[in-house]
Order: C-alpha cells, then structure tokens, then sequence
C-alpha cells in the first residue's frame, strides 16, 4: 500500500487530528486502521500503519549497538505511539509528539509512499520552496536525475 497526496487540517483542543476520509479507507483495509506516530530526526511527525513501523522497528533492531543507532532508536522507538482511529477517524497525538512537531492548530498531511509526514503548515511552507529549488538544482546537475522528467 503506498500513501500519496497532501491533506490541510486543524489540530482540535484535545490535539487530535482526523485523517482524511480517502486516506481512512486505504488505513482501514490495509492494517484495520492500527497506526504508529513517531517523529523523525528533522522533528516531523511520522504516521505508519503498523505492519510498516513494525518493520522498521525489527531492521533498527537489527543494527549494530553504537551512538548513532541508539540516538536513531531513542527518536523513533522513544516517541512512537500506538493508536487505532476512532469512529470519525481522529488519532491522539500525545503531548511530547506536539511538542517534537511543533504542532499547535493548522497542519499538514503529506502521503509520502508507505508513510505520512506531519508537519506545522507555516514550516510545511516554507520547506516547500527549498525542496523546489533543491530538486531543480538536483535535476540539473546530478547525471543520475539526469534523465528524470516531471
């Protein structure tokens, strides 16, 4: 299952966020709507169904015990939550997750193949003009996107 698109939404009071209802669908078929958030290093909120989280929690598992390992599992493993949505399709974003994605009211949901971003929407703007520029400058002078075309 592979997630795509880009969904605008509001944090409620609780800080609960509702997943679109396309994307509800797909969640519910694939893994019984059961979903991980976890935050990244760049302190965005990751959204896996399950099985997928599952997976990366078995390969980080799986790598050798150093710094660099144990700093990645204490950022994904140390912030994830379980979360099965509810009836309207919302999910509890924990207190320490708001904080590590800097969520407060308006954010942004971006299907990014088997997971979902989640991002403050003024930072989601902003990154949207860097990766413009970044995949422009990439496109033309990496020979290996070379022959990449929109």
């Amino acid at each position: 299952m592979r997630f795509y698109g880009t969904f605008f939404m509001s944090l409620d009071d609780k800080g609960r966020i509702a997943i679109p209802a396309t994307e509800r669908a797909k969640l519910a078929e694939f893994c019984g709507s059961r979903i991980v958030v976890t935050a990244d290093l760049d302190n965005r909120l990751l959204v896996y169904p399950e099985p997928y989280f599952d997976d990366l929690a078995e390969r980080l598992s799986q790598l050798p015990s150093k710094p660099a390992t144990e700093a990645l599992q204490r950022r994904l493993l140390g912030s994830a939550s379980h979360a099965k949505l509810d009836a309207q399709g919302r999910v509890l974003l924990t207190p320490a997750q708001r904080v590590l994605g800097k969520l407060e009211k308006d954010a942004v949901l971006i299907g990014i193949g088997n997971r979902y971003q989640l991002w403050r929407r003024d930072l989601w703007e902003a990154q949207q003009e860097r990766d413009r520029e970044l995949a422009a400058t990439a496109l033309a002078e990496d020979p290996g996107l070379a022959d990449f075309r929109l």
